[in-house]
């Protein structure tokens, strides 16, 4: 290994730089020393590492350090190992409490279907009974009801006593042009009363009330009726309150 090395033309610092190995160690391996490696093992693999770093045969120096210290070791397979160390394998045993599981499980399964089955049959046999005694019960004679009679509408609502109410109502065949003026002077309603339409005004104190077809509306004040309020095509100018519910 030493001439290997003088060979290449290296220090045992640059051998140690390549293979990672510690002077001395490479060192004692060139004195073929080899109580530095930790084992066989760890020395083969120094000398292979040391031999490719220098350019020497690496196979054939483990090769001789086999033969100078008792060759390489025999790998012995798991059985040997077993028997030298008086170990048996275990023989496995029948996993009875699987089989338990397995034999419960198809009896509880027996029962349900015996069961299941007995429970269909008598079902069967007791609906035929009833279907055979079942008779048809006739149903009562149904009758059409009779319409609601149609409630009927008081005349006039009653009107507050606190305040003055005016209904406007226009004649099915005639309508008439109207203003409504408040107790504060402000016109709340000015526009045409069409035929059949009715509408109803309210103040506190009085209302004005103003017809281009007198004859065309009917007048309610404070929920007394008073008639139509003047004749065909009539302009009327009326005031009513709280205690004149009259066309005055």
């Amino acid at each position: 290994m030493a001439r290997a090395r003088a060979d290449a033309g290296l220090t045992v610092d640059q051998v140690g730089q390549a293979t990672s190995i510690r002077a001395p160690l490479i060192l004692a391996i060139e004195q073929d020393d080899y109580s530095l490696c930790g084992g066989g093992v760890y020395a083969r693999g120094h000398i292979r590492a040391i031999a490719h770093a220098v350019g020497a045969d690496g196979d054939a120096l483990v090769a001789q350090y086999d033969d100078e210290h008792g060759g390489a070791p025999s790998l012995a397979g798991p059985m040997q190992l077993f028997e030298k160390e008086g170990i048996r394998p275990e023989r496995r045993r029948p996993n009875w409490a699987a089989a338990m599981v397995a034999a419960i499980v198809a009896v509880v399964a027996f029962v349900g279907i015996s069961l299941v089955n007995g429970h269909g049959g008598k079902t069967g046999g007791s609906g035929t009974q009833a279907a055979q005694v079942r008779t048809p019960s006739a149903r009562p004679a149904s009758h059409p009801a009779k319409p609601s009679p149609t409630p009927s509408r008081s005349a006039v609502a009653a009107a507050p006593a606190d305040r003055v109410t005016v209904t406007l109502t226009s004649s099915d065949s005639d309508k008439s042009w109207v203003q409504v003026t408040d107790s504060q002077g402000n016109t709340v309603y000015r526009q045409v009363l069409d035929s059949g339409r009715t509408k109803t005004f309210t103040d506190p104190d009085e209302l004005k009330v103003m017809l281009g077809n007198a004859g065309a509306v009917k007048l309610t004040v404070n929920g007394k009726e008073l008639g139509t309020a003047g004749s065909a095509g009539q302009i009327r100018r009326l005031d009513f309150t709280k205690g004149n519910p009259t066309l005055g």
